[in-house]
């Protein structure tokens, strides 16, 4: 003998399959008002269908199977919500897609009405089980006992009550997201990511009465429905206005109980209306509503835990509510109750921030296994933000522990702790709150004046606590300065068809040299020490000499010279002494004089910048005393233990090009008294 519904404390029991769906937010058609139809359960008497002895000496009743209109969520409600059921009702259904019967399933009716006394919700309200998720369904048996060896008798008025969803409306058209910060705005709190009333179908004309408030969140309650998890995600909507349509239809409550409701997919959910950033007053937990806020979690958890997507959407809504008020998601307080079964009125309960609803009630409810998750979830919570670091600064080059930039950087920064766990990112430079972006953002513009700064990131998780990350940035808009050349100078070498040449520099910077770069006649990285490079060019060509300066800002100044090398034979040199012409392929030209008395003279006059010998050296070459413009410059000893020929000896260099006369003079050195001239080089 029996009565066929489904139910279980708030729970939802869905279709097999278990898949995890995505919502989907969109209606067909108008919305409809959830319906509710009512079946007496008449006392009776007979032997139960499966056995169960529901006779003697309880009082007994039972539901013929019938048919019905359609519904989808089942509960039992009585008269009194003061009393409790002192008995078990149990309900099978029939599926209105293919006629099939359910098992009998058991209602859960483990707590008092956890209305607010005094509240909206507490007038007129009814005692009831939890509401059971059974889906689209249209015909309904129950049965009815009262416990094994007692004789009260079920409470007055006992019903089966059969509620049909409704559809939800069309979901508007989303409006593009507009955000303006005209200057540092630091930016509010984000609210969690839900599905809205009006989203998941919220039929507003059930709620009657305007939305009551409590005074703060100082505890968040975590609940479960208790119905079966096999539902698809996707169904989610539907069976939450079944639970609106249950609690307010059923139970006589102003509007739907909990304050948020999460899916096994993790799908947020507003529950109660009134605006999830306020401290809406809801119809939850008995004896501890007012200071609270609920969560309830679609299913049941007494077996099995939730998903850790499910655990961090619970974290981020605890962080939100309990951070609103300063208060840590792992800390406790204490709440006086305004009576429960568990907490008598005007007694103290002192209770984690992150509480089960089995803390304040004598119920089973969250469930055994998401209980034993709570202290997961409020660790998630509770954390600060986690390994907050700088990934990278684009305008910037970083040199050691400093970075360098002409002015304008982005820094970029990253968090373990995930974004719905984030309020914001404070951008300090030397002190001074810059920028202020949201959790989602994760980088920021910043111009810098010059100088050195120090650029601060400070990451605020929706509890409020902090982590911070800083750097030095030195900011440099002036350009490396070349404080000498570039300079060109001939060098001793070989003029076997080059002319050696030497590039001397000298260049500094405020914020320190990255690099000095050769960038004609040939390219070479100068590093940043270096004053010269050697090199060689071809005679009579001209070329340009081109340098590069960059400094750690990334500031760059280029400068260049250009010189023409220009041989001259010793036939154009004017001569005094005697001379005597030689001839070898050893020889520029095929030839070069050569003299042994001392006194024997070459000079040559010409306009440049630079000038040297061109010489053949031997083990036998002597000296010769060196004239410049007339003055004495010098004694250049020619001799080599090798012979070296078609070589430059002996520069000379001047800081702008000008009219010049270079005169050797052999000394007629004892024992070797011969030198081999070969011209002179000077650079144009």
């Amino acid at each position: 003998m029996g009565t066929a519904v489904i139910l279980s404390s708030v729970l939802v029991i869905l279709s097999s399959g278990g898949q995890a769906e995505p919502v989907d937010l969109r209606s067909a058609g108008t919305a409809t008002e959830p319906t509710l139809q009512t079946i007496d359960l008449a006392p009776a008497s007979g032997p139960s269908p499966t056995g169960r002895d529901f006779s003697a000496p309880a009082a007994r009743s039972t539901v013929a199977p019938r048919a019905t209109g359609r519904f989808s969520l089942v509960g039992a409600t009585w008269a009194d919500p003061a009393k409790r059921l002192t008995g078990t009702v149990q309900v099978r259904t029939r599926s209105a897609a293919d006629g099939t019967w359910s098992p009998w399933q058991t209602l859960d009716a483990d707590e008092p009405n956890p209305a607010e006394p005094g509240s909206a919700d507490a007038d007129g309200t009814r005692g009831s089980t939890d509401p059971l998720w059974v889906g689209p369904s249209d015909g309904v048996e129950a049965r009815v006992a009262a416990e094994p060896g007692r004789t009260t008798s079920l409470p007055p008025g006992l019903r089966l009550d059969l509620i049909d969803p409704g559809e939800a409306p069309a979901a508007p058209a989303p409006r593009a997201y507009e955000r303006k910060l005209p200057g540092v705005i630091v930016p509010p709190r984000p609210a969690p990511n839900v599905v809205t009333r009006a989203q998941w179908g919220a039929n507003e004309k059930l709620v009657k009465e305007a939305p009551e408030y409590t005074t703060d969140v100082q505890v968040v309650f975590v609940h479960h429905t208790a119905g079966p998890n096999g539902y698809h995600c996707a169904d989610s909507p539907s069976i939450i206005r079944g639970i609106l349509g249950y609690h307010v239809k059923s139970n006589h409550w102003n509007d739907i109980g909990y304050n948020f409701l999460v899916d096994k997919c993790g799908t947020l959910f507003e529950g109660r209306r009134g605006g999830i950033a306020r401290a809406v007053l809801g119809a939850h937990t008995l004896g501890f509503n007012a200071r609270s806020s609920a969560i309830a979690v679609l299913g049941d958890y007494g077996s099995r835990g939730v998903s850790a997507r499910v655990r961090t959407v619970i974290a981020q809504v605890a962080a939100y509510k309990l951070g609103t008020y300063g208060n840590p998601p792992a800390g406790r307080t204490t709440l006086i109750s305004s009576g429960s079964d568990r907490y008598a009125k005007g007694s103290r309960a002192v209770l984690n921030r992150v509480s089960g609803h089995r803390d304040t009630g004598r119920t089973a409810c969250p469930g055994t296994v998401l209980y034993a998750q709570l202290g997961t979830i409020r660790g998630i919570a509770s954390a600060a933000p986690a390994d907050l670091r700088l990934t990278k600064m684009n305008g910037a080059t970083r040199i050691g522990s400093t970075w360098f930039t002409r002015g304008a950087v982005r820094p970029y920064w990253q968090v373990d702790t995930a974004t719905t766990l984030m309020h914001r990112y404070d951008v300090y430079v030397d002190g001074t709150l810059t920028a202020s972006v949201p959790a989602g953002q994760r980088q920021q513009l910043l111009r810098l004046a010059p100088g050195r700064h120090t650029v601060r990131v400070r990451a605020v998780a929706l509890n409020g606590r902090i982590a911070v990350t800083e750097t030095a940035v030195f900011a440099d808009e002036t350009l490396p300065e070349f404080t000498r050349g570039p300079s060109v100078a001939l060098r001793p070498g070989s003029v076997d068809g080059i002319v050696p040449v030497r590039l001397s520099w000298a260049v500094r910077d405020a914020g320190g040299l990255r690099a000095v770069r050769l960038t004609r006649p040939s390219t070479a990285d100068l590093g940043t020490t270096a004053t010269a490079w050697a090199g060689a060019v071809r005679p009579g060509v001209t070329t340009t000499y081109g340098l590069r300066a960059t400094d750690r800002a990334g500031n760059a100044r280029s400068v260049a010279a250009v010189r023409t090398p220009i041989m001259v034979a010793e036939t154009n040199a004017v001569r005094g002494g005697t001379w005597r012409s030689i001839g070898s392929s050893a020889y520029l030209g095929g030839s070069a004089l050569r003299a042994t008395s001392a006194g024997a003279s070459l000079s040559w006059s010409f306009t440049g910048r630079s000038a040297a010998l061109a010489v053949s050296r031997t083990s036998v070459s002597g000296r010769v005393q060196l004239y410049v413009d007339g003055e004495p410059a010098g004694i250049v000893d020619l001799r080599s233990p090798a012979a070296l020929h078609r070589r430059a000896v002996w520069t000379r260099s001047w800081g702008s090009s000008g009219r010049h006369t270079i005169k050797i003079v052999v000394e007629g050195t004892a024992g070797r008294p011969g030198i081999i001239s070969d011209g002179l080089v000077y650079l144009r």
